[in-house]
C-alpha cells in the first residue's frame, strides 16, 4: 500500500465527516480533521499523498503498526465462521484470548471479565470492588486518566474530569509521585517515594481506611505525562492496601501489551494488583476490547453470588480473534522485546541528545516506547512552555510545535506542554531515528518561546 493523491476524493470524505460526525473532546466548529485514505505499519497518509509517521499510535493503541496482515487475517477468518455470539456462550475463541491474557497478567490474575474499552474495564473494576469489600470510597490520583463513562471520568485526575464531576462518586483524589514536578518538595526519588507513600497513608488514615474499597493506579500515568514510578512506590501501595483490607486495581489500558517493553508495566515493579484492567494494545485497536483481570480471591466473591453487570457484546468474536493474532504476532515475532530495545538504544538515548540542543526540552523521560517530552519557557525555573490546560492563544506555541512537527511528516501526540513519543511497538530501528530527527527539527518552534 502506497499513498497516492486523489484530492476529490479526501474532500468528499470530509464534508461527510462535517456534516454528519460529531467528534469527541472537540468544540465542533472549531476543527479541521485529517481526512486519511490508507495506513500500514509505523506509517498513515492523506488524500493529498502526504505520508505521516505516527509517533502517536493514534490513541497509544496500534501497539503492532497499521493494517498487520496476521490480524487482518484472523478478523477475517473468524467473521466467515461466526461473527457474534452472546456473551453467555462458551466460544472457542473468546476462551483462547482469557488463556492468552491470563497467562501473561501478573501473578494470579486468571479470570478475565471482557468489556469494550477501557473505560468500562475501570468500570466494572470499580463495581467488583465496592461489592467485595462491601465500602464505597475509591482513591486515584490528580495525574491520570482513566476514561469517559460516570465512574470512570470522576476517576480522572486531569481536567476532562471538571465538566462532568458530580463531587458525588465516592471518589477521592491524592498527589502521585512525580519528582520533576514534586508537591512535596522532594530532592530525590527516594525522597519522592517515601512522602508520596506517606501523603497516601495521611489521606487513608483521614479519609476512613474502613471506608475505602479500592485504589486505583495507572502503572505509569499515560495520557498524563508518562510519570514512571519511582522505585518501591507501587511495592508500598500494595502494603497499605494490604494493612486495610483495600482493593488495588492497576489501570494498564495504555501502558500494557508491550509498551512499556514489557507485555504489562506492573511486570518492572514486579507488583501484583487486585484487578487489572486493559484495552487498547490487547487488540492493537483493529477491533475494540477490554477486560478486567480478576484475582482468585475477588473471583470467590462471585461463586455463589451474581455478579451485577454484563455488556451485549462482551468478549465479541471478532474482537478476541484479533486478540488472539496479535498476542500471537507479539510473541512470536519479539514484538515486546524490541519496544524495550528500540526504547534503551534508540528512543531514550535519542531523547536526551535532544534535550540537551534545545531550550525548550525541561525533561525527558519514559520507557520501552512510551517517553514524553516536557516543554518549557526556561530549563531553570521550569516554567511549563504553556499554562496548565491552555486553549485558545495561551495555547498557541504547542500549536506551532505540532504544525511544524505535520508539516514535516510526523504525527505527534501532543498533550498540555508535553509531546509524547509513543510510537508502535513494531517501530524499527530507521523509523525510529526518522522520527527522531523530524522531531528535533520541530523543537524549534518551541525554543522561539524560551525565555
Amino acid at each position: 500500500m502506497t499513498p497516492h493523491a486523489d484530492p476529490g476524493a479526501g474532500a468528499a470524505v470530509k464534508a461527510a465527516d462535517r456534516a454528519h460526525v460529531f467528534h469527541s473532546w472537540s468544540a465542533q466548529g472549531l476543527i479541521d480533521p485529517l481526512a486519511v485514505a490508507g495506513a500500514e505499519g509505523s506509517y498513515f497518509w492523506d488524500y493529498d499523498g502526504n505520508r505521516y509517521l505516527d509517533f502517536s499510535s493514534q490513541l497509544v493503541n496500534t501497539n503492532i503498526g497499521h493494517q498487520h496482515p496476521r490480524v487482518v487475517a484472523a478478523i477475517q477468518d473468524q467473521a466467515a465462521r461466526l461473527c457474534t455470539l452472546a456473551p453467555g456462550f462458551a466460544v472457542d475463541v473468546r476462551s483462547e484470548a482469557a488463556r492468552l491474557i491470563a497467562e501473561r497478567t501478573p501473578g494470579d490474575l486468571d479470570k478475565i471479565f471482557f468489556t469494550n474499552g477501557g473505560a468500562e474495564a475501570v468500570e466494572n473494576a470499580v463495581r467488583m470492588a465496592r461489592l467485595h469489600t462491601g465500602r464505597t470510597k475509591v482513591l486515584s490520583t490528580y495525574r491520570s486518566y482513566h476514561g469517559a463513562t460516570a465512574a470512570a471520568i470522576n476517576l480522572t485526575g486531569d481536567p476532562r474530569r471538571w465538566p462532568s464531576d458530580t463531587a458525588s462518586a465516592g471518589v477521592v483524589h491524592f498527589w502521585g509521585p512525580f519528582l520533576y514536578r514534586s508537591p512535596f518538595h522532594a530532592e530525590t526519588e527516594q525522597q519522592e517515594c517515601e512522602r508520596a507513600l506517606a501523603h497516601l497513608e495521611d489521606t487513608i488514615a483521614f479519609e476512613g481506611p474502613q471506608s475505602i474499597a479500592a485504589i486505583i493506579l495507572e502503572t505509569v500515568p499515560g495520557t498524563a505525562g508518562i510519570m514512571t514510578p519511582p522505585p518501591g512506590y507501587l511495592a508500598g501501595v500494595r502494603e497499605l492496601c494490604d494493612r486495610h483490607g483495600i482493593v488495588f486495581i492497576l489501570d494498564e489500558v495504555m501502558a500494557g501489551f508491550g509498551r512499556t517493553g514489557t507485555w504489562f508495566a506492573a511486570d518492572l515493579w514486579d507488583v501484583t494488583p487486585d484487578l487489572l484492567t486493559f484495552a487498547k494494545g490487547v487488540t492493537s485497536g483493529y477491533v475494540p476490547l477490554g477486560g478486567v483481570a480478576i484475582s482468585p480471591q475477588i473471583a470467590a466473591t462471585f461463586d455463589q453470588r451474581p455478579y451485577p453487570g454484563g455488556l451485549t457484546y462482551s468478549g465479541h468474536p471478532l474482537a478476541c480473534a484479533a486478540a488472539v493474532a496479535t498476542i500471537g504476532a507479539m510473541e512470536e515475532e519479539g514484538i515486546v522485546e524490541n519496544a524495550a530495545r528500540i526504547g534503551a538504544d534508540i528512543i531514550g538515548p535519542g531523547l536526551r541528545e535532544i534535550a540537551d540542543r534545545h531550550p525548550s526540552v525541561g525533561e525527558v523521560r519514559g520507557i520501552g516506547v512510551f517517553w514524553a517530552l516536557e516543554l518549557v519557557r526556561n530549563k531553570e525555573t521550569r516554567q511549563p512552555l504553556v499554562p496548565y490546560n491552555a486553549a485558545g492563544a495561551a495555547n498557541a506555541p504547542m500549536g506551532e510545535f505540532a504544525a511544524a512537527c505535520k508539516k514535516s511528516g510526523l504525527w505527534p501526540f501532543v498533550n498540555m506542554n508535553r509531546t509524547h513519543v509513543v510510537p508502535p511497538c513494531t517501530i524499527t530501528e530507521a523509523e525510529a531515528k526518522e522520527g527522531l530527527a523530524l522531531l528535533d527539527e520541530a523543537l524549534t518552534a518551541a525554543d522561539a518561546h524560551t525565555v
